[in-house]
């Protein structure tokens, strides 16, 4: 009789909160049961579309038989794009670029170059929970750091000191943060790369949702403040251009040249050895980053509207407090519950509407909170929030 095959033991602590949920999603949905999808982060699941221009230059580029290998770091047509876009972010001493099948592997690569099995990088807790998935494949080991949601979800960087230790290889900081929408205040940002000067520690800088931001306001690349401080900035074409399922984002190095170089190349090897990115799909870099974006005017006024919505509606719900996201998609409301895997999961099953518990984001030990996209349309959003309202009141009774 044949044994079980028994599965390697990096992936017993691999999880992903985002699409996990969507195994018992499914499940509900077989019942017949109407669903209020508030928890995918795709704009094309809903009522967004990708620009026209992007489409037709993919297309193009089809027709014109541009469908061989690409360049190991990508082609130079589109990494010159991404470098000028760089340029008007003021990212300078820049000593490579480099395209992915999107931010996801950018993150996956630089991450296995630099930190170790028994080695750690600092992790934004609440965030987006790809890295606590990587960080479980290869064995690394966890090293959260808190935001404090009484400052707007503003990284803790008296946590943040407290936590560096000999092992610690690097600090992500991601800008606007995915789950709370919180864009983080240049003055803070100076003080974490004065810490990573200080103990020698790469920043990786997750900017993919850095032109959905909401109120006029500004977003800082981290890697504008410093030429000296070593930063991969991360994004893509996913978010702020509609269009995740091209799977194409990039990292750009930058920092003092004879800092990184050995990391660079480390880089470098494990893209070779990966072959490429998606060639054809390149050609629409230039067209985004050196386009008008007038996508973007429409796009960031309709979540806007969307904010609002969840903000006025969320604040009627006695037990529910958010904090008001400042950019990117989502907003990460604290609830009063005992366990919000087990209030979720129950709201699912029961009223059809799917929300991302705050466990797979990470939180402050006795919190609780869940992820909301605020993407759906209007007369989705109202009526899920009160298919919440109603919903809560009786379990709180039950629970």
């Amino acid at each position: 009789m044949n044994k079980k095959i028994i599965p390697a033991e990096r992936t017993i602590n691999v999880t992903y909160a985002i699409r996990d949920i969507v195994v018992l999603a499914d499940q509900v949905k077989k019942t017949g049961k109407k669903m209020y999808y508030l928890n995918i982060g795709d704009p094309n699941v809903y009522d967004f579309q990708t620009p026209n221009e992007i489409i037709e230059s993919v297309y193009k580029a089809m027709l014109e038989n541009n469908n061989g290998y690409a360049s190991s770091v990508g082609e130079q047509f589109a990494l010159d794009a991404i470098y000028r876009d760089a340029a008007k972010k003021g990212i300078k001493n820049i000593q490579g670029a480099f395209i992915t099948s999107g931010a996801s592997e950018a993150i996956e690569i630089c991450l296995s170059a630099l930190v170790n099995k028994g080695e750690n990088f600092l992790m934004p807790t609440p965030g987006y929970p790809l890295y606590t998935a990587v960080q479980g494949k290869y064995e690394m080991e966890p090293n959260p750091y808190y935001l404090d949601e009484n400052n707007g979800w503003q990284p803790d960087v008296e946590d943040i000191k407290s936590k560096i230790n000999p092992k610690t290889k690097a600090i992500v900081l991601i800008n606007p943060n995915n789950p709370t929408g919180a864009i983080c205040k240049k003055e803070i940002l100076n003080e974490i790369i004065q810490l990573a000067l200080e103990h020698n520690l790469v920043i990786f800088a997750d900017e993919i949702y850095d032109k959905l931001i909401f109120d006029n306001k500004e977003l800082t690349s981290v890697a504008s403040l410093n030429e000296e401080v070593p930063v991969i900035t991360f994004s893509g074409l996913s978010k702020n251009f509609l269009a995740p399922g091209f799977r194409i984002g990039w990292g750009i190095v930058s920092g003092k040249k004879e800092v990184i170089s050995d990391y660079l190349e480390a880089i470098n090897k494990l893209l070779r050895a990966r072959v490429s990115a998606n060639h054809p799909l390149q050609y629409a870099i230039p067209v985004a980053l050196d386009g008008k974006q007038e996508h973007l005017k429409d796009v960031i006024l309709r979540l806007e509207k969307r904010r609002k919505i969840t903000m006025d509606l969320l604040a009627t719900i006695e037990g529910i407090n958010l904090v008001q996201p400042e950019g990117a998609f989502y907003a990460f409301p604290s609830i009063n519950v005992k366990d919000d895997s087990h209030f979720c999961s129950t709201l699912l099953q029961e009223t059809g509407v799917v929300l991302v518990p705050g466990t797979g984001f990470g939180q402050k030990p006795n919190s609780h909170h869940f992820r909301i996209v605020i993407l759906p349309p209007e007369n989705v959003l109202e009526d899920a929030f009160k298919i919440i309202n109603d919903f809560y009141k009786d379990y709180q009774n039950k629970y």
